[in-house]
């Protein structure tokens, strides 16, 4: 009888095998489960930065207000006629300087 349950045992844990641990089984499950879910994510993100620039090609392409905005902010151009002033930041505070110490 000992042998029996032994036996059983042991093929209750070679039948178990292959379901946890073998190609197809259960961990493999979670971890290409936990990919997907971190594919899905970055897809989120990638979708949600394209629709921006999709916005802003249609922009470009509709009007020239938002040309004229990025021409005036990026590249710094004015109209003819028109005065342009710049207030520049105020620059960060520099530590002083340490004079070399005499021995």
């Amino acid at each position: 009888m000992r042998w029996l349950t032994v036996g059983l045992l042991a093929l209750i844990v070679l039948l178990q095998y292959p379901l946890w641990l073998g190609k197809g089984g259960w961990l493999k499950v979670w971890e290409y489960d936990r990919q997907l879910k971190v594919e899905k994510e970055e897809t989120r993100q990638l979708e949600i930065r394209n629709a921006g620039l999709d916005a802003e090609v249609r922009d470009l392409k509709q009007g020239y207000e938002a040309i004229e905005e990025r021409a005036r902010f990026e590249l710094g151009m004015v109209k003819q006629d028109e005065i342009f002033v710049q207030i520049p930041e105020r620059a960060a505070v520099a530590a002083p300087v340490e004079s070399p110490k005499t021995q």
